[in-house]
């Protein structure tokens, strides 16, 4: 059974972050609350977590990212390059982080995925809405 839900999950994100990293994973979880196939929250005492999960006939549940309640969100890169054959929308997703974050999501510079700061990646409005377009859009390819 999962301890954290939406409603317990926002209210420790708004104890523990400052406002604008609050604002940023509050946004975030409303969008994944819209247009995700499945979200899974999770189990932990100290630290909750959503994952968003996109439902591929070909991959079945495929999760693209997860926020914390620590202020924190991962990408889930390199589970993709393990689990999708279509090395393209593995391509594309990769690209979109990388325009978007002024980051390197390369499989050799990049070989494990990681919890980045919230608060480091997402510092005006047309990031977040990069980031939900991409998420929209890697999950309709996958979904197809």
């Amino acid at each position: 059974m999962s301890k954290w839900n939406k409603e317990i999950f926002i209210k420790t994100v708004k104890d523990n972050c400052i406002g604008h990293t609050s604002n940023v994973i509050v946004d975030i979880v409303n969008f994944s609350e819209s247009t995700a196939d499945n979200l899974s929250w999770g189990k932990g005492e100290n630290c909750g977590t959503m994952t968003y999960k996109c439902k591929s006939e070909d991959y079945g549940l495929v999760p693209l990212f997860n926020v914390t309640t620590n202020g924190k969100i991962k990408f889930h890169i390199n589970y993709l390059r393990e689990k999708v054959l279509a090395r393209e929308i593995i391509r594309d997703y990769q690209l979109k982080l990388e325009t978007n974050f002024m980051m390197d999501f390369d499989a050799e510079l990049y070989p494990t995925d990681l919890s980045h700061k919230i608060e480091d990646l997402f510092n005006i409005k047309t990031e977040l809405d990069r980031f939900q377009d991409t998420i929209s859009g890697i999950s309709a390819r996958l979904r197809q």
